[in-house]
């Protein structure tokens, strides 16, 4: 029999939660094949969440329960989950019933195919606007510094074979990004058009600010892309000073009469030190990231669990 693992990061989901576990076992109770393993992920111990975690965890065994001690953002509830999957398949969904549990199948079958990695691709996704376009920037942004394959849509509904599982486990960075750490170690990629459907309850809890973060994360993580560009963008600033500056002392050659152009010179020198300053930031957001991490600061710190005894997973 093969047991598929359903990991869930949990947000403020108490309303949405015990539906969408209830759409997985329903779906799980027609197939006598395959078994189910659930981890759900609480990354906000601040509301009652947990409450009704816990309470699905004394309904149903093959149910964990992880708290984290503090809200450290989607990715790291996923990374949180890794060392408690007994799977052969692990699959990533939402809290919120966008992500239809009764077609979860077609994930798995696609991994047991051969493949890797198979992202959940929605036609016609119900989100709003500005959720649209993010999402469609950060796909770019990641396909740019070569963190995800031309041509395969991403999504936070996916699924992954023992291979990426295992990977992943080795994967201990504060500033987590799955999917370009397993750009560097699986090629075999897949997606399945599947059904987006409407929130269950509440709103997307994706702020612009997260969503900054995420693409910061996404631009600089396994890449040097950035460096690249920040050099080229000085390479092109150095170009536009000397074609400004050649053009004024020719102007000024032929017609002695014009005046000599502070506006110019003055717009001139705050475009080249504001990408002056951007391409110091950045190379500022590298060296905090690589401090950060030799300090070992922790990826993640887990309060309680239900339904699993972490020490003997940690020793075994």
């Amino acid at each position: 029999m093969t047991t598929v693992s359903i990991a869930i990061p949990c947000y403020k989901s108490a309303r949405t939660i015990p539906t969408v576990i209830n759409d997985l076992r329903n779906t799980f109770s027609q197939r006598d094949d395959f078994d189910y393993q659930i981890i759900l992920v609480n990354d906000y111990p601040d509301d009652n969440t947990f409450d009704v975690i816990s309470q699905l965890c004394r309904e149903d065994p093959k149910i964990i329960g992880i708290n984290l001690s503090r809200n450290f953002g989607q990715t790291t509830a996923k990374m949180a989950a890794l060392p408690f999957v007994t799977g052969d398949v692990l699959v990533y969904m939402d809290d919120d019933g966008q992500h239809p549990a009764d077609q979860i199948f077609r994930l798995v079958d696609k991994v047991l195919e051969g493949y890797d990695l198979v992202y959940a691709r929605f036609p016609h996704k119900k989100h709003s606007l500005f959720k649209r376009f993010t999402s469609w920037l950060n796909s770019k942004v990641l396909e740019l510094n070569g963190s995800k394959p031309k041509g395969i849509s991403i999504s936070s509904y996916l699924a992954m074979n023992r291979l990426s599982v295992e990977a992943l486990k080795k994967y201990k960075s504060p500033f987590p990004s799955m999917g370009g750490y397993l750009s560097h170690v699986v090629r075999r990629y897949a997606n399945v058009e599947l059904e987006h459907r409407e929130r269950l309850a509440g709103q997307s809890n994706y702020t612009f600010r997260k969503m900054m973060g995420l693409w910061l994360t996404g631009f600089t993580n396994f890449s040097t892309v950035p460096l690249r560009l920040s050099a080229f963008v000085g390479i092109g600033c150095a170009g536009v000073g000397f074609i400004t500056g050649a053009i004024v002392i020719i102007r000024k050659l032929i017609n002695p009469a014009i005046a000599a152009g502070y506006t110019s010179s003055i717009a001139l020198q705050l475009f080249i030190g504001g990408m002056i300053m951007m391409i110091l930031g950045l190379c500022g957001e590298y060296i905090g990231r690589i401090y950060m991490t030799i300090s070992n600061m922790p990826q993640y710190e887990i309060r309680e669990t239900i339904n699993t005894n972490r020490k003997e997973r940690e020793d075994a």
